[in-house]
């Protein structure tokens, strides 16, 4: 399975994208796509876009994860996350990809262990994890790859809340004893 992680932002969109095999990660390819903030929003949400279909069309991916918006104290700069959200998710629907979200709290206790880890915890782990000691990669580049990490652990241990008996058992027929 090949799934594409997205870091949105209008400075800087990261993206990552993993080939899951077994229990195993590899790392296929990752960036930034810089944007020259001299452009107005709405150029830039075009290259962001127009970027992430080039990177789908090329890699091919399965599955489609992005960091949720974080909400700070600049209500501008959540705005501004929120629609280069709308636009990464815009291109992954577009190509009939599944699209699933993540809270960067959730992002970084898949991959570090702890909610509350520095971007540069969570760089150090996906080196770590990915076997990329070497590699220099930007910060928007490894949330990136946190994020189809943390969408690849999700997939292969999902919840194991079930929203009812009925659904559990259809769901897991093989742990029914009869």
């Amino acid at each position: 399975m090949i799934i594409i992680g997205v870091d949105p932002g209008t400075n800087t969109t990261g993206y990552g994208i993993i080939k899951q095999s077994g229990s195993s990660f590899l790392r296929i390819s990752s960036g930034c796509i810089k944007l020259t903030p001299s452009k107005q929003i709405p150029q830039r949400l075009e290259i962001i876009y127009n970027e992430l279909n080039k990177i789908i069309k090329q890699f091919k991916p399965d599955e489609f994860a992005i960091e949720t918006a974080f909400y700070g104290k600049n209500f501008q700069s959540a705005m501004k996350i929120g629609y280069a959200r709308g636009v990464s998710i815009l291109s992954a629907v577009n190509n009939g990809l599944p699209v699933s979200e993540y809270s960067p709290r959730e992002i970084k206790k898949s991959v570090v262990g702890k909610g509350a880890a520095s971007k540069e915890q969570v760089s150090y782990m996906i080196k770590t994890l990915l076997n990329l000691k070497s590699l220099k990669m930007k910060l928007d580049e490894s949330d990136a790859l946190a994020t189809a990490l943390c969408h690849a652990f999700r997939i292969k241990s999902p919840s194991k809340k079930s929203k009812s008996w009925k659904s559990f058992i259809e769901a897991n027929p093989d742990r029914v004893i009869e």
